[in-house]
């Protein structure tokens, strides 16, 4: 077990290069199994869902090599259509192998990831989308069972916009025989370069980057090389940091458009914004923290993956705030250990009444998942003190190295074991 220990209260500085986006990889990667050959990926980030997705490809019988940020998926002897319990309870993202290996070879069996049932959970869209292209679903000892001859368009309107349905619809359809019409699609930055990286494998998408996309299916596709895009849950992750802790950098993110309700609630905080290509400026070192509310939605919105981040900020604001979730209501696990830091949060169903305070100070916490831990790594930056965060494995599921990264931001930042739990 590993722990961060990190002393508070100084500014950082310099200049950060913001890794390839965890979530457009993880669904790159299901995709290639829709052709035969090398595909190759590239900015793929080194984290932990990466090689829990890598394991469960390598499982089905796709041969990988991943060296340096560049990630090689060969899917010419694909061996199993089983996606089992031992990788996919790890991660949720595991069920974007049912389209692909249900549209190019008639038949998938996934375990249902760990929380989820039959019923009207997130997941359901997904099963859902594959009946509607014609897939007979059972549901035996926790696996989803999946079979089809061939599957066949269909219209699919998604009550609620979701981005892993929609990418599982995305790799079903451009294998099935005819027309696909998906309405309430996602827009998200993963779900366009899902959409463009099929078409480059020869798959037929128009409407890519809109709520309406439109598929004609195809008979094969063929391998691609494909660069991943930045993360920008990462890059707003440490443009928060240099807010919370009063600073000036320079972030190298060449996604910038994908920010844009960041950039807006930053400015209206407080904090100064500029940009220059593939770069963005972040000073907040003589301004006070303005109170600012947020609340989550889908895309362009502000992202639900940030509003940890975005609450451990508002507690050093000067008046009072709201960070409220629409897309998962009981996503505040952050909460109480904030509270340890010494920050004010009455949380009232998914929405968290947070009270500034001038300083937090700092305090042995816990990371109970990925982006509360960020949370409490940006509360340790700010804080007075010694702060000790702990299972920072969560942490490791989706940020690339971010200690090195911090460090070379003159945080004062260390990894090391530790026998708690």
């Amino acid at each position: 077990m590993e722990k961060f220990i990190i002393h508070g209260g100084k500014k950082l500085s310099g200049s950060v290069k913001v890794s390839g986006a965890k979530n457009s990889a993880l669904v790159l990667m299901p995709a290639s199994l829709l052709n035969n050959g090398k595909n190759t990926f590239t900015n793929v980030p080194e984290v932990n869902d990466i090689f829990t997705m890598k394991k469960l490809l390598a499982h089905i019988g796709a041969e990988t090599e991943f060296e340096n940020n560049n990630l090689i998926l060969d899917t010419s002897r694909i061996t199993s259509q089983e996606a089992p319990y031992e990788h996919v309870k790890k991660m949720r993202a595991s069920i974007y192998v049912l389209g692909p290996l249900l549209a190019k070879y008639g038949y998938a069996k996934v375990s249902l990831p760990g929380g989820c049932a039959w019923g009207p959970r997130p997941i359901n869209l997904h099963l859902e989308a594959m009946k509607k292209f014609g897939a007979q679903l059972d549901l035996e000892e926790g696996y989803i069972i999946a079979k089809s001859k061939r599957l066949h368009g269909a219209k699919i309107i998604f009550d609620i916009s979701s981005v892993g349905a929609t990418g599982n619809a995305l790799m079903a359809a451009v294998l099935a025989k005819g027309t696909t019409l998906i309405s309430n699609a996602a827009i998200e930055p993963e779900v366009t370069l899902l959409a463009e990286s099929l078409k480059k494998m020869g798959a037929k998408i128009n409407g890519i980057g809109t709520k309406t996309i439109e598929i004609e299916g195809v008979d094969e596709l063929h391998p691609i090389e494909c660069e991943n895009i930045d993360d920008r849950i990462e890059a707003g992750t440490l443009m928060i940091a240099a807010a919370m802790t009063k600073s000036k950098i320079e972030v190298k993110y060449r996604n910038i458009n994908h920010l844009d309700i960041l950039y807006d609630k930053l400015k209206e905080s407080g904090v100064n914004i500029a940009f220059s290509e593939n770069t963005v400026y972040v000073d907040a070192e003589s301004t006070a923290v303005k109170p600012v509310d947020v609340a989550t939605a889908v895309y362009p919105g502000f992202p639900t993956d940030l509003q940890a981040q975005w609450l451990a900020y508002m507690t050093l604001a000067e008046g009072n705030s709201q960070v409220t979730d629409r897309i998962y209501f009981d996503r505040f696990k952050h909460v109480p250990e904030l509270r340890r830091l010494g920050a004010k949060i009455n949380l009232i169903e998914n929405t968290a009444m947070v009270q500034g305070v001038s300083k937090l100070k700092g305090a042995k916490v816990m990371s109970t998942d990925l982006r509360a831990s960020a949370s409490l790594v940006l509360g340790g930056l700010a804080a007075e003190g010694k702060t000790e965060v702990l299972r920072i494995y969560h942490l490791d599921r989706g940020y690339e190295k971010i200690e090195e990264k911090l460090q070379a931001l003159n945080a004062d930042i260390v990894r090391v074991k530790t026998e708690e739990y």
